[in-house]
């Protein structure tokens, strides 16, 4: 298997057999860390041992996995510490915007910071996201969460110029990136097949109820103690997920790679643009996951289309809430009521309707049909967690925390840009118009991709399934 830091050889998913990354073929977690110790096998640790269960034993038992990740000490400590960084990063959202807001007395500042926040994730993603895959990730994730701490703290300190407030928010979100890329590239190693489903489900699950309580208790926190205070004080919940993480997760090795040399920060990147869309598989499983930026579009335009209404701020927060409820509903329903082939095939239909009803804002619906039509569009959008999951079967361990924050960044990009070229297509045209344009897009964009998918899952199924050797 080639090495994708130097791109001296080319990844090739269907030949791999156990090396593929797939998680249903993966070895236990110690060996998973370490592909040159394979031995560690013969003597795993006892608290792990939910997680060696056979590849068949997990798929027959899929309706059983959420049950069976959540008793999983280490995921359990990774998901608690991804519930307390969501916590904070909405917190911070709001208070910092509210604390520019109340220093400037200026909207378009305020608007601007909310801005600033998509930007260090687009241009620090490519690059940053290789740490987690050249030093060990537990290691990535406490440090990312210890300097997101001390960067956040210094935003609180009050008689900050604007420019320092922007400089240092922008510092801020940077770990995001590491953090990220590390804790999927790690549960990776926790949780294998259907487990690894199901507990991106309960992750993804958890990160839409946030954006719901963020929305709803984010202003009235920053209200009750201050945006100084609550900047301040968000700081300690970075401080608790590291603390959990260092008790929760035992130390492995950086994953495993081809010989003795650690490759430069730049040659990883390179490789792993290399790696992502060099591989089929990989890269309709990337663009499958950016067909988000068409139908985000609503939630950038949902004060406009709540004003159109003659509505206020409640109607906006319904729009915006719409997509996230339904992929809350629509994450429980795929992972619980359907097998795991069934999901994998499905990936083309539902990012087809994740768009589509989008094309109905051409007959200006009224409001309780755009918020159930936003629900449909969250519902059929929970296909995102399959595609996560079938994304990192393909990958390689070793390429996993690269290969994740890439399109993770490519995410926010395509998030960012629809959101923007959605707003300024607003100002010059009917917003009804704009959205319908947008799901005839994403619509056309998701029936190109889920064409060459229908050839390809057939061979992601048949690696789901590979059965992991042994010795």
């Amino acid at each position: 298997m080639g090495n994708p830091r130097t791109g001296s050889h080319r990844f090739d998913v269907s030949d791999r057999g156990s090396a593929s990354g797939a998680p249903s073929a993966a070895p236990p977690e110690g060996a998973a860390a370490d592909a040159d110790a394979p031995e560690a096998e013969s003597a795993p640790n006892p608290a792990d041992a939910p997680d060696a269960a056979a590849p068949e034993q997990q798929s027959s038992n899929w309706r059983t996995g959420y049950g069976d990740v959540m008793r999983i000490g280490e995921f359990r400590a990774l998901w608690s510490a991804h519930a307390l960084s969501m916590t904070g990063n909405y917190l911070l959202n709001i208070a910092v915007s509210v604390l520019v807001y109340q220093q400037t007395r200026s909207a378009l500042a305020a608007g601007l910071t909310m801005a600033l926040t998509f930007l260090p994730q687009i241009i620090g993603g490519p690059l940053l996201s290789g740490l987690a895959d050249l030093f060990p990730r537990r290691r990535v994730i406490v440090v990312s969460d210890l300097v997101r701490a001390a960067l956040v703290l210094c935003i609180g300190i009050p008689g900050l110029p604007l420019w320092a407030i922007w400089t240092l928010l922008f510092c801020s979100i940077l770990p995001m990136i590491p953090f990220g890329a590390a804790r999927a590239a790690l549960m990776s190693e926790i949780v294998q097949g259907e487990r690894y489903v199901a507990g991106s489900a309960i992750i993804g699950m958890t990160a839409q109820a946030g954006t719901l309580l963020g929305l709803v208790l984010g202003g009235a926190v920053v209200t009750l103690i201050g945006p100084h205070s609550a900047v301040m004080y968000n700081a300690l919940t970075f401080v608790v997920s590291a603390g959990i993480i260092c008790l929760g997760v035992r130390s492995r090795p950086a994953p495993a790679r081809e010989g003795a040399e650690r490759p430069r920060l730049w040659e990883l990147t390179s490789g792993g643009f290399r790696l992502v869309f060099g591989d089929p598989r990989l890269r309709t499983l990337g663009m499958l996951a950016w067909l988000a930026g068409f139908y985000v579009i609503p939630y950038g335009l949902a004060n406009p289309l709540a004003a159109d209404l003659g509505a206020g701020a409640a109607a906006a927060g319904l729009i915006m809430a719409g997509p996230s409820l339904g992929a809350v509903l629509g994450g429980f329903v795929l992972t619980r009521l359907i097998n795991p082939d069934t999901r994998m095939r499905l990936l083309g239909p539902m990012a087809v309707m994740a768009s589509l009803p989008l094309v109905a804002w051409a007959l200006q619906p009224p409001l309780w049909l755009m918020v159930a039509l936003l629900v449909a569009v969250g519902m059929a959008g929970a296909y995102q967690f399959v595609a996560n999951a079938a994304f990192v079967l393909c990958v390689p361990p070793e390429g996993r925390g690269l290969a994740f924050g890439l399109v993770a960044a490519g995410l926010q990009a395509v998030q960012g840009i629809g959101i923007g070229v959605g707003s300024l297509m607003a100002e010059i045209a009917d917003p009804y118009v704009v959205i319908a344009a947008a799901g005839v897009l994403g619509t056309a964009g998701a029936v190109a991709l889920g064409l060459p998918w229908s050839r390809l899952s057939g061979g992601t199924i048949e690696l789901m399934h590979r059965p992991r050797p042994t010795g």
